[in-house]
């Protein structure tokens, strides 16, 4: 099923992001998190991409087959282009039509100076304008509320957001932020550019004081000040930090959902006991 299906009624979308065990024996080990996350129903869950390695031996893959084979819900496969040239991103897509997966959220990919960057894909509209017509395929797309650290200004970052909308992303998720306003702002610029695809909001439940450091680090959101006064209060105190955070996440989601959204997508950490409190705490507004 594609993830567009779940959109056509108008009704509010639940998904959640996982990402792959690092070790190459504990793929196994996450049914644990899988058991947990399918009893909350979500419509779809999306695999982070297992950095390197063929598609033959990638752990994105292999996720996403055990959620759609022995969970029975829809995966949607992250899928970079910067590292990989034709042939291989050829040998993913033949992998997954095989598999029945017919869900990719197509990015560019982070630069690594360790790896060889490869010359077939510069963007992920690229890769989405050469896969679209190699597969049955529904592509998903990121973007950036606070603009990807790349971009020069917001007008360029729209401006990349409309080719890949128009190269052939039919839903948009979004990153993390923890300002609904700055969502709220982007979202309606995105009407204003055209862009009338589903833009789903990215929210992450922070629950400890690195995380959120780390989080803002590395990818620029804000901190809000009504945030930044619960962590000095409670950075010390991990039990009260763990519910500010969690309680912070929740008003989130709820205000979000009273507007005009079209869905929430929740990165988990593959942390159950997080969503589920969550998911609880939101039930009755999907």
């Amino acid at each position: 099923m594609k993830i567009t299906d779940f959109h056509r009624d108008k009704r509010k979308s639940l998904s959640f992001e996982i990402f792959p065990p690092k070790k190459d024996d504990s793929l196994k080990n996450i049914d644990g998190t899988l058991e947990v996350l399918s009893e909350l129903n979500p419509d779809y869950i999306s695999v982070t991409f297992g950095a390197g390695g063929s598609a033959n031996c990638n752990k994105t893959i292999e996720l996403a087959k055990k959620i759609k084979n022995d969970y029975k819900i829809e995966p949607v496969v992250h899928l970079t282009c910067l590292h990989y040239d034709k042939a291989q991103i050829d040998e993913f897509a033949r992998i997954l039509s095989a598999e029945g997966i017919q869900n990719i959220l197509a990015l560019r990919g982070d630069r690594n100076p360790n790896v060889p960057e490869k010359k077939d894909f510069q963007h992920a509209s690229d890769m989405i304008s050469y896969l679209k017509d190699k597969g049955d395929f529904c592509f998903l797309g990121a973007c950036y509320p606070e603009c990807h650290p790349e971009s020069p200004d917001k007008i360029s970052e729209m401006k990349h957001l409309q080719e890949k909308v128009e190269a052939g992303a039919e839903v948009l998720l979004s990153q993390l932020f923890f300002d609904n306003d700055i969502f709220y702002d982007f979202a309606d610029n995105c009407k204003i550019a055209g862009i009338h695809v589903p833009v789903i909001p990215g929210i992450m439940p922070v629950i400890n004081a690195s995380q959120i450091r780390r989080m803002v680090t590395m990818c620029g959101a804000s901190f809000p000040p009504r945030f930044q006064k619960i962590i000095h209060k409670y950075e010390d105190n991990k039990e009260a930090l763990f519910d500010a955070g969690m309680a912070y996440a929740v008003s989130q989601i709820i205000d979000l959902l009273t507007s005009d959204i079209e869905g929430i997508h929740l990165y988990t950490m593959n942390n159950p006991a997080v969503a589920k409190k969550i998911c609880d705490s939101i039930r009755n507004f999907i």
